[in-house]
C-alpha cells in the first residue's frame, strides 16, 4: 500500500499582521510561489544576505515578490528561503500559474508591457552593424 504524504497545514496571517514586522529587530515578508503568498520571517537572515540587510529591511511587512524575482535568485536561495517560511496570508484563494506570455499580466498592480523583444532587438543590432560597416569600409581614401 502506498505511503500518503501530507501537506502540513500553514499558519494564516492577514496583511496587517505581516505589515507589523517591518525592523531589522522583528523583519516578516510576503512573497508568492505556485500561486500563494506566502510570509517568512527573514529576521535571522538579514545578515546573512549576499545582498546586504538594507534591502530585505526596506522591504519588511511587504509583499516582496517582484524585488525576489527580479533578481533571479538560485534554488539554493528558493531552498533556504523554505527554512523560513512561517505561513501564508489570510484568505488567500492558490490560483493557477498564467501560461508564460499571458496577456493581461500585471507587475506590482501595473500593466507589464515588456513582452517579447527579440525582433526588436535583432532590428537594432541590424543597424548598428550597417552603421559599423559604413563607418569603417565606407569612407572615402
Amino acid at each position: 500500500m502506498a505511503e500518503e504524504t501530507t501537506t502540513p497545514t500553514l499558519k494564516e496571517f492577514t496583511l496587517e499582521d505581516v505589515k507589523a514586522h517591518n525592523s531589522a529587530s522583528d523583519c516578516w515578508m510576503i512573497i508568492s510561489e505556485d500561486g500563494e503568498r506566502r510570509v517568512y520571517d527573514v529576521t535571522g537572515f538579514l545578515d546573512d544576505h549576499p545582498g546586504g540587510p538594507e534591502i530585505m529591511i526596506d522591504l519588511a511587512g511587504q509583499d516582496a515578490t517582484a524585488e525576489f524575482e527580479d533578481i533571479g535568485h538560485s534554488n539554493d536561495a528558493r531552498a533556504q528561503l523554505k527554512l523560513l517560511l512561517v505561513g501564508k496570508v489570510k484568505g488567500d484563494v492558490k490560483q493557477a500559474k498564467p501560461a508564460p506570455g499571458a496577456a493581461g499580466k500585471t507587475v506590482n498592480g501595473r500593466k507589464d508591457v515588456s513582452g517579447n523583444n527579440g525582433p526588436l532587438f535583432l532590428v537594432l543590432a541590424g543597424i548598428v552593424g550597417a552603421v559599423a560597416l559604413f563607418l569603417q569600409f565606407g569612407k572615402a581614401e
